[in-house]
């Protein structure tokens, strides 16, 4: 399990070699940059992604019932922490699909149950923010947001004034921390 500060920081290291990439990139703004952080290399990655999981258990609040993984980097995340606490979990994309069931959340009922957010990387928190007040409208209790990075852009302050308390396993200082000198 990953819960002492050296594994945190063995865990902080392995994610930004993984992830941390160097080269010319267009950002969505439009800006270039010489370096990339690419999430979804820790997600991809079965045994990187299972030590994340294991740190995240730890951070679960009690009163728990469901886990709801966001579209599409909290799904994979969502997915082995429920591996690690045993508890059921719902996909909430970004828009309810047109056909079919045509439901937001899929899997786990989210109504009348304390629903966990669970998020790959946190910047604005916009999105967490957009998705818990859809679930809160669909009879969701949610009350905290659970990440992997808090990118430490005002996120968290963002989710507190919508009342979700956010808790991260690490933070981008910990993955520049763990840089090589």
């Amino acid at each position: 399990m990953t819960d002492t500060p050296r594994d945190l920081a063995d865990l902080a290291r392995a994610i930004d070699a993984t992830c941390r990439l160097t080269g010319r990139f267009v950002l969505r703004s439009g800006r270039i940059a010489d370096e990339y952080f690419d999430k979804y290399r820790f997600e991809a990655d079965p045994v990187l992604l299972d030590r994340v999981a294991a740190g995240l258990a730890a951070l679960v609040p009690p009163g728990t019932e469901v886990l709801a993984g966001l579209e599409m980097g909290g799904i994979p995340v969502v997915t082995a922490l429920a591996r690690h606490v045993g508890l059921p979990c719902a996909f909430v994309r970004k828009t309810a699909k047109a056909y079919g069931t045509a439901r937001l959340a899929e899997g786990a009922d989210v109504a009348g149950r304390r629903v966990l957010v669970v998020e790959d990387v946190v910047t604005s928190g916009g999105q967490v923010v957009i998705s818990t007040g859809q679930l809160r409208e669909l009879g969701a209790t949610v009350e905290h947001a659970l990440c992997v990075i808090d990118r430490g852009e005002g996120g968290a302050a963002a989710l507190a004034g919508h009342g979700i308390a956010l808790r991260a396993l690490l933070t981008r200082a910990d993955l520049d921390a763990a840089r090589p000198a």
